[in-house]
């Protein structure tokens, strides 16, 4: 098995899964993956599973670009700001004209949110002419806790969580081309002279990375559970560019085949109880796990707790798919493809820092260019 998990340790190969405010357990690679075959990688993808690529990103290129991102990250976590950062060396340079920034709001409607920093871009031709309005980049928290630092830099358009954003192709793209002015080195990505075949090959055409998001993952902190299904993407590409990060990646219908199978495995009561103490919730899930469809509907609703609470802080189960197959540790260089094809079919992940320094990431949807 390339990672190996422990419920507890002190040995210090292992590498502990603390998110949130609750110890996962202790996880240690084994052995690192090989790189595999296109045609193995494309299959995968149509299977509607995660799909590692290990050492995939020359890095060596964009180190001072790194640098300088977790110089951005920081000043951000120690002021509580984005913009005044953006008005220092090298950014001014790197929007220059064409990208200004033109407003900025404090986000105080949304809890993890810090600041969101507004852009036009502008012709070149006529420095007067806006070409894409209202792209931003918004900064925010991705926990309420405060001992966890982890921060995340959302780029897009428009009304979130309002506008459809596959419908404007063209400010998308220029969103996407402010995430490469303020972090130039997601083109270690979007360039990738060996990626970029495959994706083509997945898409049948030439892949847009679009509805960027860089992550800073901070020990103690990550994801939970979740899925990133969004109308017009075909998935998602996650890339590692500094630190390590351990992962639980399978689809929808396999996650719920898990979880059918670990709740009806009597030696797991005692562990489901831990974490879902009343006794009306228990009987509630039990009845969840008898219908497979009014288990997927509720997985899709904002408060799923009855199920969160076994993804998200029951060890055993993470063991459970850590023995599975289900689980990825991926260090800085590495590549994760996550189909996102519907609701129903799309790739759930969850995300721990490994370490004890965080790192750089980013998170960035795919979907076949549009003609614009």
């Amino acid at each position: 098995m390339p990672i190996q998990y422990l419920k507890e340790t002190d040995s210090p190969d292992f590498k502990p899964l603390v998110r949130r405010g609750f110890q996962l357990g202790w996880v240690k690679q084994q052995q690192r993956p090989v790189m595999p075959e296109q045609a193995e990688i494309i299959a995968r993808w149509k299977q509607d599973k995660a799909i590692m690529l290990p050492a995939l990103l020359d890095l060596v290129d964009w180190q001072a670009d790194i640098e300088q991102s977790h110089q951005l990250m920081q000043s951000t976590l120690e002021s509580g700001e984005l913009s005044p950062s953006l008005d220092l060396p090298p950014y001014p340079d790197r929007l220059a004209d064409q990208l200004p920034l033109v407003a900025s709001s404090m986000e105080e409607h949304d809890e993890q949110g810090i600041e969101k920093v507004y852009f036009d871009a502008v012709s070149e031709q006529n420095d007067e002419e806006a070409v894409a309005e209202d792209l931003w980049c918004k900064a925010s928290w991705l926990s309420f806790l405060e001992d966890d630092a982890s921060l995340r830099f959302r780029f897009s358009f428009g009304m979130e969580s309002l506008e459809d954003v596959a419908a404007d192709p063209v400010r998308q793209l220029w969103a996407s081309k402010l995430c490469d002015a303020i972090f130039p080195e997601s083109a270690a990505l979007t360039q990738n002279s060996q990626l970029l075949p495959i994706l083509h090959e997945m898409l049948d055409g030439q892949p847009a990375f679009v509805e960027r998001i860089v992550y800073f993952n901070a020990p103690r902190g990550g994801a939970q559970m979740h899925h990133d299904v969004e109308r017009g993407h075909d998935g998602v590409v996650f890339g590692q560019l500094s630190g390590s990060t351990f992962w639980l990646a399978l689809s929808k219908p396999t996650l719920i085949d898990e979880l059918i199978s670990f709740a009806n495995d009597q030696s797991n009561a005692a562990d489901i109880s831990a974490v879902i103490s009343n006794e009306s919730d228990q009987s509630d899930l039990h009845q969840l796990l008898k219908d497979e469809t009014a288990l997927s509907d509720y997985m899709d609703e904002n408060d799923h707790e009855l199920v969160e609470a076994i993804m998200d802080r029951c060890p055993p189960f993470i063991e459970h798919l850590i023995a599975q197959g289900f689980a990825y540790i991926l260090h800085a260089g590495d590549v994760l493809l996550m189909p996102q094809r519907d609701l129903d079919n799309c790739v759930w992940h969850s995300v721990c820092c490994l370490g004890d320094e965080p790192g750089e990431a980013v998170s960035f949807a795919i979907r076949k260019e549009a003609d614009v």
